[in-house]
């Protein structure tokens, strides 16, 4: 997590201040509980609001003699509130604060990240009905296959990121969940009511088992779908990538007055943006086999995965957030050229026409073996040689016994092509 790839709201969620004052208001709200069952003094509860405070600064200090984190916070909060912390963390140990403020942390992630991804998929559907019918060839292996549009391009797009936005909704909720149940996960030492009232204060679930950790399945799920979208975002800049390229040209990242390209050769115009993504997305996904192996963990609890999350929380989540708002960007300001598009397009001398003439010779008797050779035969002779494949069909004598200049000439039609845009672009946008 640095600078360069950090967005403040999302930064902010992973700094000490803000870890910190979750804990203190799971501590707080723990005390509220235990003060309603009697097992502490409703004035001490009181005090722990009133008074309770931190420094982080007093926390490392303290920390670095403690060696652990929670009593450290714990014993500078105490130095605030006074007698009254006695009743602090009444029958709770480290993983009931420790979890919790994981899980509201995620939480927050999430909801940032959903409005990223809104963001992305409002570019996406505006781009996509903007070039709806701005016709394109469609690539298979990198080679030219059949007519497409650019509208339909980011419409595949725009519907892969409503289903990233389901599973994150769904792994956000499933993440969120509160446990406060004490050692090995009994309640021997706390009430489940207190679990009850901290998880409904915090904006949690209960966890319905906890085994002293809440179980990190619900983690890597988590983890699990950032590394999903991160590899969306990842297919979307490739295929920027790959249409900026000199040889295709057919769209290029927004270049900005001033902008510059490379340090010796001034007239470069690098897809640097998305480039950016594609690394970028590597790092999001690198944090998914760590998250599934945090999930077996010894016995009851061990702490394997807390450094682990320590990194991932902060690195994932951020790292996203920042890929989401400069791709949403990119799409927004991206430059389109829909005659190199329709250049390319015809540069092949109709070859994208092959399935349709295979298709006719069938329909006219011909045996589909016999029908791919006579096509593939022309086909070849048009793409070595550069010759118009209309031309060549109707000059071979086996094609011409089935089909008749003009037959041949109407299975050009590009307007073939594009006839179910509107069927697609209804299934696609039906509920946006």
């Amino acid at each position: 997590m640095i600078p360069r790839y950090s967005r403040p709201e999302m930064a902010a969620i992973w700094e000490p201040e803000n870890k910190f004052r979750i804990w203190l208001e799971i501590e707080a709200h723990a005390c509220d509980a235990q003060a309603e069952l009697g097992v502490i003094p409703k004035e001490a509860a009181q005090e722990v609001w009133e008074k309770g405070r931190f420094e982080v600064a007093r926390i490392d200090e303290i920390e670095r003699e403690t060696k652990h984190d929670v009593i450290a916070f714990l014993t500078n909060v105490t130095e605030h509130v006074g007698e009254p912390a006695r009743f602090l963390h009444q029958g709770m140990t480290s993983s009931d604060v420790l979890d919790t403020c994981l899980a509201v942390q995620l939480a927050q992630a999430g909801d940032i990240l959903l409005g990223d991804l809104d963001a992305l998929l409002a570019a996406l559907k505006k781009r996509a009905l903007e070039h709806k019918e701005t016709v394109c060839m469609g690539r298979s292996h990198g080679i030219h296959a059949e007519p497409t549009t650019f509208g339909l391009k980011l419409a595949g797009f725009y519907a892969e990121f409503q289903r990233n936005r389901r599973r994150l909704k769904s792994a956000r909720h499933d993440v969120a969940s509160c446990a406060i149940s004490g050692a090995v996960g009994t309640f021997a030492n706390i009430d489940p009511a207190v679990e009850q009232h901290v998880a409904e204060k915090m904006g949690l679930a209960v966890e319905p088992i906890s085994s002293q950790v809440i179980p990190r399945d619900r983690h890597a799920m988590f983890f699990a779908v950032l590394g999903v979208i991160a590899s969306s975002l990842e297919r979307l800049a490739t295929e920027i990538r790959h249409l900026q390229r000199s040889e295709v040209g057919e769209a290029e990242e927004y270049f900005a007055p001033g902008q510059k390209g490379s340090s010796a050769m001034p007239h470069k115009r690098n897809p640097v943006l998305t480039e950016n993504l594609t690394g970028l997305a590597r790092i999001v996904r690198s944090a998914v086999v760590p998250a599934l192996e945090n999930v077996a963990l010894w016995h009851e609890r061990d702490i394997s995965h807390s450094s682990v999350e320590r990194m991932i929380g902060p690195d994932a989540t951020v790292t996203l957030d920042f890929a989401l708002a400069r791709t949403a960007q990119v799409v927004d300001k991206l430059v389109v050229y829909p005659e190199r598009m329709r250049t390319n397009l015809d540069s092949q001398g109709g070859l994208y026409n092959s399935q349709r003439v295979l298709l006719a010779l069938t329909q006219k008797g011909m045996s589909r073996e016999d029908a791919y050779a006579c096509v593939q035969r022309n086909a070849m002779k048009s793409w070595e040689k550069g010759k118009d494949f209309a031309a060549l069909l109707k000059a071979d004598k086996k094609v011409a016994a089935h089909l008749d200049g003009a037959e041949i000439d109407a299975l050009f039609d590009l307007g073939y092509h594009l006839k179910q845009i509107d069927t697609i672009f209804k299934r696609v946008f039906k509920k946006a």
